[in-house]
């Protein structure tokens, strides 16, 4: 019996041909769009006064015409930006002018010195205490004074109010933790500048005056540093609002004050509001806050004379020599080289001298008046001397910055007078260029030998010259020397922790200039002091800095591994959480630096090893963004290995490796990759044509997958790594394998759900699936079928598991999967298909275009077509019918492109559907005048007029 035919059938070849572009010669002497695009500047002229229009001349270097110009009319935005920036650069304001003066006067030193507040930090977190601070504190309430006529009489008053706070308008609170005194300061700054903008000047004065006074105060000494710098922020902040106002004050009707500006430019008023400022602070009685509240405001100086600042410099430094306390005044010779170098850094002969008057008063530290103090405080010499660290370096970092060779070898020579002091000769390594204290290494190991051991240990000694080691290098027939000469020294250290920290800075200097045989010796040496008693287990940081050093300067893994105790030193890392941060460094190295594939069997251990202890770290309680952190470096680390040719080895490779990291999803997911990619890599060297050799190696590839998938927890993973598999088990002719592996994403498909997470947020599942099925059925055009299991035994397997399948009530994607199934089995009744598998026979081929064979796919056309209307019926209702015309039009446009429109049954559904999207008003009128012309167009092409009569029959209705 005569059968009615659904599909139409065509040609591609031809269809190709029809389609394609038109060819066209090219002369490259045209202009063509993707030249290199010439720039065309335009620079705009002045606007008239009235800014009604603005010409624009350009000069370019080409006459062609660039295209986005000419849309702009010469008028191109990014010249108009600069027009208008220019006009505002003009008229700069005040505050402009302001900012820029601060930021120059904050660089009159260069950017290679290192400012204070890089500092602070450090000191901060390093001078700490757990015993108790006491802080006076003023009962700064505002007296509520009558109005003074006379001026004599208001200063009589302020001063009075001075006096108030130093004879017993305060009171002391104890038993104070560091936490609350710290809250307490800031309290102060914070009342310091609530005080300036509400003009209390007087009570700002007496804030400031109140926290210099705690400056001498030494009763929690290892805190002392740390007080410094609290109350010297305090100080800071004094200082620039004094500036700032007395600045305000020069201004008058100017805009503002040039930069270097002289004494002269300055007004009457201005210069007497400076002067008040420095009586007041004359008139304070105590030293200590009078040496630092002036050293504050030390820059106001600039406002009555020239030579002020040079004049009150040595007065200042003379000041301190008053100043009993040794480690008082160390700190007061800090904050005056602090403010030196920050007003006057070209005045230095004032900071060595300060810097001189300290070592002339050095051996007071050594007198019985401190050390009858650190009785009293239990503290020992060794922890006092180094509360002076932060004040000497900051100092002799001032005079070391730019200054000549002549004067940091005349440091030298007086550290040597003082009989080469340790705490000195720690401060001048700090503070020194690294490149000086580099060249001249062997002095400073013979001035460090001959230290007195006493207060300040030597490796502390050696531990700073590592660090300028590190930095700069010495000279090259001195290297050996130098690197036995501190290792004499650190190796023989008792203390575990005292010998890690010199440890750690010597490892870089060992890596920088020597061989592995050296790294492996101080390696050796660092497991023989650390392992007893486990004394690792307080030295970790410093155990990751060295391993941090180690790889950074040898990246040649091959080299690496080869250094006999390096893996015997990961041992030490015996706390899982530090143990897998290390293990991370060493793989981000491999992956950044090994260039090619390996297939090193040292290296392969090793980092195999590495890995394991990453992945076994995984449990219940790790992060996912953890995770994809670890399976990304062993991903990185599998992409890198290749065993080139033997393929067997590789697969063995990735056999074990699948046993190792099975904790890891993207793991898995990353060695099926690999060994599809090795199948097809077997099958390119074999040109398709498999022996019986690499055709079992691919069966066993493919089975390595098929048993690997299941062990997946994302279904779409396993739905997507089904199909590709199945795709590389056809390309490699294993076709029951294919069918086993398309079988079972047919089978998993009913288990999708609902809902899938996708980075971390629920969304619907519908638009994966139908990507996935499009796919899908894009693969099962070149399946052949079994010889068992009857005609299209696949595709009829999906449609029920696609009919079963339970869809959103508002969705219409089973609809879209059913017109997608029209393609399928339209491309299937072909005589010959749009594509093949080499060396695959597909469906044509194995049926010929047998009539049985087409009658079995035009009765599943009718299937799918009778399930796509009946689901447009279910769209009747009012709130669907937009979403029904919408789908009707779907529905036409894929009969009018596959169908064929001579059976009259199928001619007449198509007019139908056409009817049914226009029915309610909701098609795009557009959209169906241009359907309707292309109708037009196809029907004037050979064995196409049947369209001619089609288009008569679709009419076009008005949205009325």
């Amino acid at each position: 019996s005569c059968f009615l035919r659904h599909a139409r059938s065509r040609s591609y070849v031809s269809e190709y041909e029809v389609c394609k572009l038109e060819s066209v010669p090219l002369d490259f002497g045209d202009y063509h769009p993707l030249k290199p695009i010439t720039v065309t500047e335009s620079k705009t002229k002045k606007m008239n006064r009235k800014g009604s229009t603005s010409s624009t001349s350009s000069s370019s270097s080409s006459s062609v015409m660039d295209p986005l110009s000419s849309v702009l009319d010469g008028t191109d935005p990014l010249s108009l930006f600069a027009a208008a920036a220019d006009a505002v650069t003009t008229t700069a304001t005040t505050d402009s002018t302001r900012k820029k003066r601060d930021k120059d006067d904050s660089t009159a030193v260069g950017s290679d010195f290192e400012p204070w507040s890089s500092k602070r930090g450090e000191i901060l977190a390093r001078y700490t205490t757990t015993e108790k601070l006491s802080i006076v504190s003023g009962s700064f309430s505002r007296k509520s004074t009558t109005t003074v006529s006379a001026v004599s009489e208001k200063v009589r008053t302020r001063l009075e109010e001075l006096d108030d706070l130093e004879e017993g308008s305060q009171k002391e609170l104890l038993n104070l933790t560091q936490q609350d005194y710290m809250n307490r300061i800031e309290e102060l700054n914070q009342s310091l500048k609530d005080a300036w903008s509400s003009d209390q000047k007087v009570k700002a004065l007496k804030i400031v005056i109140q926290c210099s006074k705690l400056l001498s105060d030494t009763t929690v000494i290892q805190f002392y540093p740390s007080k410094f710098v609290l109350i010297t922020d305090i100080l800071d902040t004094f200082g620039k609002l004094v500036y700032e106002r007395i600045l305000s004050m020069c201004m008058d009707n100017r805009v503002s004050m040039p930069d270097n500006f002289s004494p002269e430019g300055v007004n009457d008023t201005a210069k007497e509001t400076c002067l008040n400022w420095f009586f007041k602070i004359a008139s304070i009685r105590e030293l200590i806050p009078r040496f630092y509240v002036e050293a504050a405001i030390l820059k106001c100086n600039k406002f009555l004379s020239k030579t002020g600042i040079s004049e009150c410099l040595p007065r200042l430094t003379s000041m301190i020599r008053g100043i009993g306390d040794p480690l008082v005044a160390v700190y007061a010779r800090a904050y005056l080289c602090r403010v030196g170098m920050e007003v006057a850094p070209q005045l230095k002969e004032s900071l060595n001298k300060n810097f001189f008057d300290f070592l002339l008063t050095f051996k007071q530290i050594h007198g019985d008046t401190v050390q009858n103090q650190l009785i009293v405080q239990c503290v020992e010499i060794p922890l006092y001397l180094t509360l002076y660290s932060p004040a000497i370096d900051w100092i002799l970092q001032c005079i070391a910055y730019r200054a000549p060779e002549v004067l940091l070898t005349e440091m030298m020579e007086r550290c040597k007078k003082l009989g080469n002091n340790a705490l000195l000769l720690n401060s001048v390594m700090s503070a020194f260029r690294a490149e000086f204290i580099a060249a001249r290494s062997m002095d400073f190991i013979g001035m460090i030998k001959e230290c007195d051991e006493s207060g300040f240990p030597k490796h502390l000694l050696f531990r700073s010259l590592g660090l300028n080691l590190a930095l700069a290098d010495p000279p090259e027939n001195d290297r050996l020397q130098i690197l036995n000469e501190a290792w004499k020294v650190i190796t023989k250290l008792k203390n575990p922790q005292d010998y890690i920290n010199c440890a750690e800075v010597w490892v870089e200097y060992t890596c920088r200039h020597f061989t592995k045989r050296e790294v492996n010796t101080v390696l050796a040496d660092v497991i023989k002091h650390m392992t007893p008693d486990r004394a690792f287990e307080d030295a970790y940081p410093q155990l990751q800095s060295i391993i941090q050093k180690v790889i950074t300067y040898i990246y040649d893994f091959s080299l690496l591994f080869s250094v006999e105790k390096f893996l015997p030193f990961l041992d030490m890392f015996q706390k899982e959480s530090v143990r897998v941060e290390v293990c991370k460094c060493i793989m981000e190295s491999f992956i950044k630096h090994q260039q090619e594939s390996t297939k090193d069997p040292v290296i392969l251990n090793a980092l195999l090893h590495i890995c394991k202890t990453m992945h076994d770290s995984v449990n219940a309680l790790t992060l996912e963004d953890e995770k994809r952190m670890l399976a990304a470096l062993i991903n990185g680390f599998i992409k890198m290995v290749s065993f080139g040719r033997d393929f067997e080895q590789q697969l063995s490779f990735y056999v074990e490796a699948r046993s190792m990291f099975c904790n890891l999803e993207p793991v898995l997911v990353q060695l099926i990759h690999s060994v599809n990619q090795l199948a097809m890599e077997t099958r390119k060297v074999m040109k398709g044509n498999h022996s019986r050799k690499t055709a079992a190696f691919v069966r066993a590839c493919v089975a390595f997958c098929f048993i690997t998938i299941p062990s997946l927890s994302s279904i779409f993973t396993r739905l997507n790594l089904y199909l590709h598999s199945g795709q590389v088990a056809l390309a490699n002719q294993c076709l029951s394998q294919a069918d086993a592996f398309f079988k079972a994403a047919v089978s998993l498909v009913p288990e999708v759900p609902k809902m899938i997470s996708v980075d971390g947020k629920m969304r619907p599942s519908d638009a994966f699936l139908l990507e996935f099925l499009c796919n899908f059925f894009s693969t099962l055009l070149v399946v052949p079928d079994h010889p068992e299991q009857g005609v299209l035994f696949l595709v009829r397997g999906l449609l029920n598991v696609i009919q079963d399948y339970t869809w959103e009530d508002n969705s219409d994607d089973k609809v879209r999967i059913y017109t997608n199934v029209l393609h399928l089995l339209s491309a299937m009744t072909q005589e010959a298909y749009i594509y093949h598998v080499d060396k695959v026979d597909s469906n044509d081929t194995l049926y010929g275009g047998d009539s049985k064979f087409l009658a079995e796919i035009n009765k599943l056309c009718e299937t799918v077509i009778a399930q796509i209307l009946d689901h447009l019926k279910t769209l009747g209702k009012e709130e669907t019918l937009k979403r029904q015309s919408q789908l009707a039009l779907y529905f036409f446009n894929t009969i009018l492109a596959h169908g064929d429109l001579r059976n009259n049954k199928l001619n007449q559904l198509s007019v139908n559907l056409w009817n049914l999207a226009q029915k309610h008003g909701f098609a795009d009128t557009k959209t169906m005048v241009k359907t309707l012309e292309y109708i037009k167009r196809r029907s004037k092409q050979p064995e196409m007029s049947h369209f001619t009569d089609l288009a008569l029959r679709l009419p076009l209705q008005s949205r009325t």
